[in-house]
């Protein structure tokens, strides 16, 4: 093998690690949907507040049936493929950009069913704050916001 080769072997390789070292740090969060949680609330996402990296997975999972994971579009970051996930069915989100998720379940939004997932930066922080939502899903994102951190 000449050096020439050898150089882009090496070159490779080093790329394969660093790629290899990215997947191997990404983690999985897991958002239960539930009619009730631990403190009485009802028709909720726990956690209603995930911090993540690109990279890493959401996987809400079903905990009580007729639930559904969505995406509130409009404050969806830009150029990110919108979700909606089936009724009692694991819906798996995959983080590959910056900025702030918003989820609902389709039935249970105006009782206050959302989730927030900081995913790094939140690069559309204005426009989830100036988002109007009504009934309890304003008072439940409103706090969910409250854990944003730059």
């Amino acid at each position: 093998m000449n050096q020439t080769h050898q150089i882009l072997m090496a070159v490779a390789v080093a790329l394969a690690a660093v790629s290899t070292s990215h997947a191997a740090n990404a983690a999985e969060h897991v958002i239960e949907m539930r009619n009730k949680d631990d403190a009485g609330n009802t028709m909720v996402f726990v956690p209603g507040f995930v911090k993540a990296e690109v990279g890493d997975t959401i996987k809400f999972v079903p905990t009580d049936k007729g639930h559904n994971a969505q995406s509130v579009p409009n404050i969806w970051p830009a150029d990110v493929p919108e979700v909606k996930g089936a009724f009692s069915r694991e819906v798996v989100f995959k983080a590959e950009k910056d900025g702030l998720y918003v989820f609902k379940c389709l039935p249970h939004f105006g009782m206050g069913m959302v989730a927030l997932i900081q995913v790094g930066k939140p690069t559309n922080l204005d426009a989830v704050k100036s988002f109007v939502a009504t009934g309890k899903a304003k008072q439940r994102l409103d706090a969910e916001v409250a854990k944003v951190t730059p």
